[in-house]
């Protein structure tokens, strides 16, 4: 009989990678493309305006191609927390299952998830025409918009059945998962949010910090 499952969930930027994924395709874009969306990316994340407000906005205006989501794929790797590795297998050598839920782009993440060895990733699907042109997002997934991670965690419980949930993250997104995990874990490595650290039941510098706090 298989022992009973133990999630723990990841937040990927700014958590897991030092980068927001929509921020660096902004760069690709230039300076003034990247200094709007960034801005916009810091709005949402520190809770001052709700992530559906500029989540289709921020695409509309890079409109990334399937070339510079590959690119990005790649900086997630080149950018990994310096912990996460050594992290993640004493999180698996203590019985738990790692999987990353983000509001990011799936075909971005998931090479820094194959990376670090993470089967699962819930994110943003993109979707691009023949010539690798953008061609529009997954507007229903519920990360999109304010309340999606924690719906997303309700979804996986009914799904998985798991005994427990960790949550850990850098922004609000993440936070508001906090009444439906058993313990969310505020990441203040790379941006401390003041509404995560006041808002968190613990909260971490480094990821090599998680494995002693997993209940």
């Amino acid at each position: 009989m298989a022992p009973p499952l133990k999630l723990l969930i990841l937040d990927c930027d700014s958590t897991l990678s030092a980068i927001e994924g929509v921020d660096e395709l902004a760069r690709l874009r230039g300076d003034e493309i990247f200094a709007r969306v960034e801005a916009m990316t810091h709005e949402a994340m520190d809770g001052r305006i709700p992530v559906e407000a500029v989540f289709g906005e921020r695409l509309r205006i890079i409109r990334p191609r399937q070339v510079d989501v590959a690119e990005i794929g790649r900086r997630y790797i080149e950018t990994v927390e310096p912990t996460a590795v050594a992290a993640l297998a004493a999180v698996r050598a203590a019985g738990w299952t790692p999987m990353i839920l983000s509001g990011g782009f799936r075909p971005a993440i998931r090479p820094l998830a194959d990376f670090l060895g993470i089967t699962r990733v819930d994110a943003v699907d993109l979707f691009f025409d023949g010539a690798g042109d953008y061609a529009g997002f997954d507007e229903a997934y519920p990360t999109t918009r304010s309340g999606g991670k924690p719906e997303r965690i309700r979804a996986l419980r009914a799904e998985l059945g798991p005994e427990r949930i960790v949550m850990v993250g850098d922004g609000v997104s993440d936070l508001e998962t906090a009444p439906e995990v058993d313990l969310f874990i505020g990441f203040g490595r790379y941006l401390t949010r003041p509404k995560v650290k006041a808002g968190a039941a613990a909260f971490v510098g480094t990821l090599a910090e998680v494995p002693a706090l997993l209940p």
